[in-house]
């Protein structure tokens, strides 16, 4: 994988609130660390200085790749990432938030002719106050986790005709928020497959293991995170008559599978989307409280003019769970 970057400005200690220095995928594989002109916020509108970001091996991957499916606001240049922290620097007269208060940031579109999709991976960044939410500080860099978070919720948030997942595939961050999360929900204990001997390390009060040593099939809610498109026949194969399977990864290729043994199951299909507002008002509270533990899940940092390195890594190494950005250095603009 080649990535080129942008030598950053020698002169780290100059600052302007119109400039902003972000990631930018040029195109598929090409990756610089671009100068952008930012407006200036509104109203409604708060300036954010980034300290953390975060790189998503999901959709970032996707992105990188050129795989990600078309929608509305798909486009080269873009700013990518949806995991950051940071300090309110500048809030709009109509803001109830206050300079200097800690937020998490799903994003931005405010680089101009630079898409922000997703936006997020910036040294700072104008969005409007709904999506500046703010966080206890304590939090810290794992508050970039608080997206994932709210995504596993958003897949696992029970409806009355479904139940928790008794087994869960994948052993990334994204499942083992899914299998913490259940259990914090009052779930029993999860079984969580992982092929990669080195990611089945780390279970806490729940059981990982190979799927080839599994013999079960009478799982009855089972939760897909590893957007794995050709896992279905298998997944279908372990569950019990009227089972359901729940996909909360991001797959790139057409799924399908065999009819006979679905009909036989009856089984059900079950899409988790984006995560909704309550979704993260929920795992907010749950990690502040101490519910639900978001230690052990960033493996990697790197100050953010290493960008460059950071993806690799995040991208290539199986051994990297999350990367995380440091913009705190004061990068020249």
């Amino acid at each position: 994988m080649t990535i080129q970057t942008l030598k950053l400005p020698e002169n780290r200690r100059t600052s302007s609130s119109d400039h902003t220095l972000a990631i930018v995928f040029r195109q598929p594989g090409q990756l610089e660390i671009s100068q952008l002109s930012l407006p200036q916020p509104g109203a409604d509108e708060v300036m954010v200085e980034i300290a953390w970001s975060g790189i998503s091996t999901g959709t970032e991957r996707l992105l990188w790749t050129g795989e990600m499916p078309a929608f509305p606001g798909m486009g080269y240049p873009l700013v990518p990432g949806y995991e950051s922290v940071g300090y309110v620097s500048r809030a709009g007269s109509d803001c109830k938030l206050q300079e200097g208060q800690m937020v998490f940031v799903p994003g931005a579109a405010c680089y101009g002719d630079v898409r922000g999709l997703f936006g997020g991976a910036a040294s700072r960044l104008v969005v409007p106050e709904s999506r500046a939410l703010p966080i206890e500080e304590s939090l810290g860099e794992k508050g970039t986790l608080l997206a994932l978070a709210a995504t596993a919720h958003h897949a696992l948030r029970p409806r009355a005709d479904s139940a928790l997942p008794d087994l869960i595939i994948g052993h990334g961050v994204l499942g083992r928020l899914l299998a913490r999360l259940t259990i914090a929900l009052g779930g029993n204990p999860p079984t969580v497959w992982e092929t990669h001997p080195g990611r089945r390390g780390g279970a806490d009060s729940y059981f990982v293991i190979d799927p080839r040593d599994d013999d079960r099939r009478d799982y009855k809610v089972i939760l897909d995170a590893s957007g794995d498109a050709g896992l279905l026949d298998e997944l279908i194969g372990r569950l019990s008559k009227g089972g359901e399977i729940v996909l909360a990864g991001f797959y790139s290729q057409a799924l399908s599978f065999n009819f006979p043994p679905a009909f036989m199951r009856e089984m059900r299909i079950r899409v988790a989307a984006e995560w909704q507002p309550e979704d993260f008002t929920a795992v907010r509270t749950l990690a502040e409280n101490g519910q639900l533990s978001l230690g052990g899940l960033i493996t990697h940092r790197l100050p953010a003019d290493q960008a460059a390195a950071g993806y690799r890594t995040a991208f290539g190494d199986p051994d990297c769970l999350k990367m995380i950005l440091d913009w705190r250095e004061d990068i020249s603009c």
